[in-house]
């Protein structure tokens, strides 16, 4: 199992930050969006791999970010993947190119028209919800289906 993270950068436009990951080869997230961010390094707390991951990939510094949720990803094939998700609305920087894939501003309303995780649009659909609380979500796929969704301990239906 292995720790990472994952932001969604907004604007003052109403739009997220996302990433097309289309540079890496093998990558399980081929051709889908995503936000930003990636896994710990030794020692790192999730804000240090947060601040850290988003200044490699976009080349902004984070002012101001919200720790949202731990996501738990099962998947046939893969090890377990405890994904610590955060929001971000400040920043300071110019947006550099990104090695993993295109960077590109989004309007909020189109992300779930991408291609994204089916588990992403269930989380999406939580941190949009006004004062939302910190939640616990565990993502259960098969192949690139989402089977299982398990919200604070109770299935979803």
């Amino acid at each position: 199992m292995f720790n990472c993270t994952l932001c969604y950068i907004e604007n003052d436009r109403g739009e997220y930050l996302m990433l097309h990951r289309v540079k890496k080869k093998n990558d399980v997230n081929h051709d889908k969006w995503i936000g930003v961010g990636g896994k710990f390094e030794d020692g790192e707390s999730p804000e240090d791999c947060l601040l850290r991951e988003v200044r490699e990939e976009t080349g902004l510094t984070l002012t101001r970010y919200r720790f949202r949720a731990v996501v738990t990803f099962v998947a046939e094939g893969y090890e377990t993947e405890y994904m610590h998700l955060f929001t971000a609305d400040g920043y300071t920087g110019t947006l550099s190119d990104c090695d993993e894939g295109d960077l590109e501003w989004v309007p909020k309303g189109k992300v779930g028209s991408l291609p994204i995780w089916e588990g992403d649009k269930l989380f999406f659909r939580l941190i949009e919800a006004p004062d939302s609380p910190f939640f616990s979500l565990k993502l259960v796929y098969k192949g690139d289906s989402l089977v299982q969704a398990v919200l604070d301990g109770k299935e979803l239906t």
